[in-house]
């Protein structure tokens, strides 16, 4: 829900704290991490993990990425498809937190084609007009076939690095764009991928053939789709068309509407909300637990 009505929801949520766009701003990508901080998401917990920005060879060009992972023993993979504002250290930290609970996670930089991440260091850039306008076009170069091309590739780099048990499944999560991004790789590589789950995810129902709804027979995957309450409000039978969807394909799917607004899981977010992100990503590790 890239559009004004994310604009809006966003200048509510940042008057409910006093504070408008331009202070938001201001506060720079450390400042807006800090709420993550102070509630424990970036806590390696009992993993020591080992972490590096990496170079991979895509049948278009050479994705940045980053990895991250427990620091002994073998564990399965993740790819991670970040929101508009793309790979940032708010992506960073929330790979952090998977990973020390026992994942080796991949965090990708959807607009490689473009340029290197980080396009934005905080989503605060997004909610500015120049940064939404340079957002919007990078999103825009991001097509169907170029996810499905590169998730084959992201798979292929995971499969290939010791810290990635192969004789599990790889598992695959994403947000606001990157939810739809979710049931494409998990199309692309159906022997591979064998859990997604989407937050505030958009453009996953369509009536294209290739539209995301129309996937999910392709797949061999276990689904978690995660919808906020606004986006809920914009489209109500979306959620109904997936689960139908999802039953007809034989695909063993979980669809909650969350009580918060799009973009509630994402740290640098000003609709981030600690407790309903804690609860998604604990129902995001239940979904995982059967890779």
């Amino acid at each position: 829900m890239c559009d004004e009505t994310a604009s809006e929801t966003h200048d509510k949520a940042l008057a409910a704290r006093g504070l408008t766009r331009r202070e938001f701003a201001a506060l720079g990508a450390a400042a807006a991490l800090s709420a993550c901080a102070s509630n424990g998401n970036d806590r390696p917990g009992e993993q020591e993990l080992v972490e590096e920005t990496v170079r991979i060879t895509t049948a278009d060009g050479i994705a940045d990425a980053f990895f991250v992972h427990p620091a002994k023993g073998r564990w399965p993979g993740v790819i991670m498809w970040p929101d508009i504002a793309g790979l940032r250290e708010a992506k960073r930290i929330m790979a952090r937190r998977l990973a020390s609970a026992g994942h080796a996670v991949l965090v990708v930089n959807q607009y490689y084609r473009s340029q290197p991440a980080p396009v934005m260091e905080s989503f605060s850039e997004f909610m500015d007009p120049e940064g939404r306008k340079r957002a919007m076009a990078l999103y825009a170069t991001v097509t169907p076939d170029m996810v499905t091309r590169d998730a084959k590739a992201f798979v292929a780099f995971l499969d290939a690095k010791e810290a990635v048990d192969t004789k599990r499944g790889i598992g695959s999560n994403g947000y606001c764009m990157g939810g739809s991004f979710t049931v494409r790789t998990a199309a692309a590589m159906p022997d591979r991928v064998k859990a997604a789950a989407s937050f505030h995810g958009g453009g996953l129902v369509g009536d294209k053939a290739d539209s995301p709804i129309k996937l999910l027979a392709a797949t061999k995957a276990s689904y978690l789709i995660a919808i906020s309450r606004d986006d809920d409000a914009k489209a109500p039978g979306e959620k109904d068309a997936l689960r139908k969807a999802a039953n007809a394909a034989g695909r063993p799917t979980e669809i909650v509407v969350y009580p918060a607004d799009h973009g509630w899981c994402v740290p640098d977010s000003p609709v981030y909300d600690p407790t309903q992100a804690d609860l998604a990503f604990e129902q995001m590790l239940g979904l995982f637990m059967g890779l």
